[in-house]
Protein backbone atom coordinates (compact mmCIF):
# COMPACT_ATOMS: atom_id res chain seq x y z
CA UNK A 1 0.00 0.00 0.00
CA UNK A 2 2.88 2.41 0.73
CA UNK A 3 5.62 2.78 -1.81
CA UNK A 4 8.94 1.17 -1.08
CA UNK A 5 10.58 4.51 -1.71
CA UNK A 6 9.65 6.51 1.34
CA UNK A 7 11.83 9.43 0.23
CA UNK A 8 8.76 11.58 -0.49
CA UNK A 9 7.62 11.16 3.10
CA UNK A 10 11.14 11.76 4.37
CA UNK A 11 11.54 14.93 2.33
CA UNK A 12 8.13 16.25 3.37
CA UNK A 13 8.95 15.71 7.00
CA UNK A 14 12.32 17.43 6.64
CA UNK A 15 10.58 20.43 5.10
CA UNK A 16 8.61 21.00 8.29
CA UNK A 17 11.82 21.20 10.26
CA UNK A 18 11.95 17.88 12.11
CA UNK A 19 14.87 15.65 11.23
CA UNK A 20 15.74 13.73 14.39
CA UNK A 21 15.42 10.00 13.87
CA UNK A 22 14.00 10.22 10.36
CA UNK A 23 16.93 8.61 8.57
CA UNK A 24 16.95 5.49 10.75
CA UNK A 25 13.16 5.21 11.17
CA UNK A 26 11.25 2.18 9.96
CA UNK A 27 8.52 2.80 7.38
CA UNK A 28 5.90 2.43 10.11
CA UNK A 29 7.71 4.91 12.36
CA UNK A 30 8.06 7.36 9.48
CA UNK A 31 4.30 7.32 8.94
CA UNK A 32 3.75 7.80 12.67
CA UNK A 33 6.11 10.78 12.61
CA UNK A 34 4.12 12.31 9.77
CA UNK A 35 0.89 11.88 11.72
CA UNK A 36 2.52 13.43 14.80
CA UNK A 37 3.77 16.38 12.75
CA UNK A 38 0.38 17.02 11.15
CA UNK A 39 -1.41 16.77 14.50
CA UNK A 40 1.08 19.17 16.09
CA UNK A 41 0.65 21.64 13.22
CA UNK A 42 -3.13 21.55 13.60
CA UNK A 43 -2.84 22.06 17.36
CA UNK A 44 -0.65 25.08 16.69
CA UNK A 45 -3.21 26.38 14.16
CA UNK A 46 -5.97 25.99 16.74
CA UNK A 47 -3.92 27.92 19.30
CA UNK A 48 -3.20 30.69 16.80
CA UNK A 49 -6.89 30.83 15.89
CA UNK A 50 -7.80 31.31 19.58
CA UNK A 51 -5.18 34.08 19.77
CA UNK A 52 -6.47 35.68 16.56
CA UNK A 53 -3.01 35.38 14.99
CA UNK A 54 -4.10 35.00 11.37
CA UNK A 55 -0.66 34.75 9.76
CA UNK A 56 0.65 32.09 12.16
CA UNK A 57 -2.62 30.14 11.86
CA UNK A 58 -2.26 30.13 8.08
CA UNK A 59 1.34 28.93 8.31
CA UNK A 60 0.41 26.11 10.70
CA UNK A 61 -2.49 24.99 8.51
CA UNK A 62 -0.21 25.07 5.46
CA UNK A 63 2.31 22.92 7.31
CA UNK A 64 -0.40 20.36 8.17
CA UNK A 65 -1.63 20.28 4.57
CA UNK A 66 1.94 19.88 3.34
CA UNK A 67 2.51 16.89 5.62
CA UNK A 68 -0.78 15.28 4.59
CA UNK A 69 -0.31 15.89 0.86
CA UNK A 70 3.47 15.64 0.50
CA UNK A 71 4.01 12.91 3.07
CA UNK A 72 1.00 10.76 3.89
CA UNK A 73 -0.85 10.97 0.57
CA UNK A 74 2.33 10.85 -1.51
CA UNK A 75 3.47 7.69 0.30
CA UNK A 76 0.42 5.72 -0.73
CA UNK A 77 1.02 3.10 -3.40
CA UNK A 78 -2.38 2.99 -5.09
CA UNK A 79 -1.36 0.20 -7.44
CA UNK A 80 -0.63 -2.17 -4.56
CA UNK A 81 -2.79 -0.94 -1.70
CA UNK A 82 -6.15 -1.71 -3.26
CA UNK A 83 -9.35 -0.32 -1.83
CA UNK A 84 -7.77 0.67 1.48
CA UNK A 85 -5.14 2.82 -0.23
CA UNK A 86 -7.84 4.43 -2.38
CA UNK A 87 -9.96 5.16 0.70
CA UNK A 88 -7.00 6.66 2.56
CA UNK A 89 -6.17 8.78 -0.47
CA UNK A 90 -9.72 10.15 -0.57
CA UNK A 91 -9.66 10.74 3.19
CA UNK A 92 -6.42 12.70 2.87
CA UNK A 93 -7.97 14.80 0.07
CA UNK A 94 -10.96 15.47 2.33
CA UNK A 95 -8.67 16.43 5.22
CA UNK A 96 -6.84 18.93 3.03
CA UNK A 97 -10.14 20.47 1.95
CA UNK A 98 -11.41 20.70 5.54
CA UNK A 99 -8.16 22.30 6.69
CA UNK A 100 -8.38 24.84 3.90
CA UNK A 101 -12.01 25.61 4.80
CA UNK A 102 -11.10 25.84 8.47
CA UNK A 103 -8.34 28.28 7.67
CA UNK A 104 -10.41 30.49 5.38
CA UNK A 105 -13.48 30.51 7.63
CA UNK A 106 -11.67 30.51 10.99
CA UNK A 107 -13.56 27.29 11.71
CA UNK A 108 -12.10 25.60 14.76
CA UNK A 109 -14.50 22.66 14.35
CA UNK A 110 -13.05 21.85 10.91
CA UNK A 111 -9.53 21.89 12.30
CA UNK A 112 -10.59 19.70 15.21
CA UNK A 113 -12.33 17.25 12.88
CA UNK A 114 -9.12 16.69 10.93
CA UNK A 115 -7.04 16.48 14.11
CA UNK A 116 -9.32 13.74 15.44
CA UNK A 117 -9.23 11.83 12.14
CA UNK A 118 -5.44 11.94 12.19
CA UNK A 119 -5.41 10.79 15.83
CA UNK A 120 -7.55 7.78 14.93
CA UNK A 121 -5.35 6.85 11.98
CA UNK A 122 -2.23 7.29 14.08
CA UNK A 123 -3.70 4.95 16.70
CA UNK A 124 -4.25 2.32 14.03
CA UNK A 125 -0.65 2.71 12.83
CA UNK A 126 0.65 2.45 16.40
CA UNK A 127 -1.23 -0.83 16.80
CA UNK A 128 0.11 -2.07 13.47
CA UNK A 129 3.69 -1.12 14.37
CA UNK A 130 3.41 -2.86 17.75
CA UNK A 131 1.88 -5.98 16.20
CA UNK A 132 4.53 -6.08 13.48
CA UNK A 133 7.33 -5.67 16.04
CA UNK A 134 5.86 -8.39 18.27
CA UNK A 135 5.48 -10.75 15.32
CA UNK A 136 9.04 -10.10 14.17
CA UNK A 137 10.35 -10.77 17.69
CA UNK A 138 8.76 -14.21 17.87
CA UNK A 139 11.09 -17.09 16.92
CA UNK A 140 8.37 -18.64 14.78
CA UNK A 141 8.20 -15.48 12.66
CA UNK A 142 11.78 -16.05 11.52
CA UNK A 143 10.93 -19.59 10.54
CA UNK A 144 7.80 -18.41 8.72
CA UNK A 145 8.65 -15.04 7.14
CA UNK A 146 5.52 -15.10 5.03
CA UNK A 147 3.40 -14.61 8.17
CA UNK A 148 5.07 -11.31 9.05
CA UNK A 149 4.93 -10.13 5.44
CA UNK A 150 1.25 -11.10 5.17
CA UNK A 151 0.38 -8.70 7.97
CA UNK A 152 1.22 -5.85 5.63
CA UNK A 153 -1.39 -7.10 3.19
CA UNK A 154 -4.04 -6.41 5.82
CA UNK A 155 -3.15 -2.75 6.29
Amino acid sequence: MFSANSRAALNSYRKVGVETGVVSASPQRLILMLYEGAIAAIAAAQQHLRQNNVAAKGEAVSKAISIIDGGLKASLDLSVGGELAQNLYQLYVYMGQRLLQGNINNDSAALEEVRQLLQQLMGAWETLAATTAATAAQPSAAAQPHRAAASYGNI
